[in-house]
């Protein structure tokens, strides 16, 4: 690898809109918090001693009118965007910050906080038949987007990957702190298939369970899947991790 002082930004990464998106159900009262990033971690990390750039972008096409908490923002027709700096530290571990906004119907630009990440993870992940890791993340969240200014998230990384397929999943724990702090379960998975030309096309399901020890009934939960299609820049100097973190989301 480079020196350590090496700089290499990635490209802004891309998927296609969603073929799909589907709510099976809802919760009788919605989650209090904001979603700034749609994402299933699959452990692959910054180059050693090199630092990446990505912006990633959901866009709700249809969703809720209304905020999901006192103080918030509707979901509906809102562009949420999280610029993401990262530099991997060993070839097993590295550090990122986030600094997630949002801009809602109505055009304004809403700043979203400011999260900072440790991500450790099986080196090479992009290589192996199995791969792991753990994500541990603190982030500081705008009244706009939480009734809670602080939490954390730890993010459990399992992923298999043979003969084009991938299998990910994502046990997400969140712990938020304050008066309506909650330790929630709302775990990630995703099945997506290499059609060749750096192409995946696959599919993404998330849910948010609610507080741990308090799960509602399944009638009660809330269920969304995403088709999703992610494809890669090959263009020289152009570094992108196919499948890694989707960007863009139409629901």
């Amino acid at each position: 690898m480079g020196a350590p002082s090496a700089l290499r930004f990635a490209t802004l990464r891309r998927s296609l809109a969603a073929l799909f998106a589907a709510t099976a159900s809802h919760f009788a009262a919605p989650a209090a918090h904001a979603v700034d990033e749609i994402q299933v971690y699959n452990a692959e990390i910054a180059p050693l001693h090199t630092w990446t750039l990505q912006q990633h972008l959901n866009y709700v096409w249809s969703g809720s009118q209304a905020p999901d908490f006192d103080g918030g923002f509707a979901p509906y027709h809102s562009l949420n965007g999280t610029p993401e700096l990262a530099y991997g530290v060993t070839d097993w571990y590295e550090v990122g910050f986030y600094a997630p906004f949002a801009v809602d119907s109505s055009g304004t630009f809403l700043p979203g906080g400011a999260k900072f990440r440790h991500l450790f993870v099986s080196p090479h992940a992009e290589q192996r038949k199995f791969f792991y890791g753990l994500n541990i993340e603190l982030s500081y969240q705008a009244p706009r987007f939480s009734p809670s200014p602080f939490a954390m998230e730890f993010r459990p990384i399992l992923g298999v990957r043979d003969q084009g397929w991938e299998f990910i999943v994502n046990p997400i724990v969140d712990v938020s702190f304050g008066s309506s702090g909650s330790v929630d379960f709302a775990p990630a998975l995703r099945l997506a298939r290499n059609v060749g030309g750096g192409v995946m096309v696959g599919a993404e399901y998330y849910t948010d369970f609610g507080p741990i020890g308090l799960i509602p009934p399944s009638d009660a939960q809330k269920h969304t899947l995403f088709g999703v299609v992610d494809f890669h820049d090959v263009r020289p100097g152009r570094q992108f991790r196919p499948g890694l973190r989707p960007d863009r989301r139409v629901r």
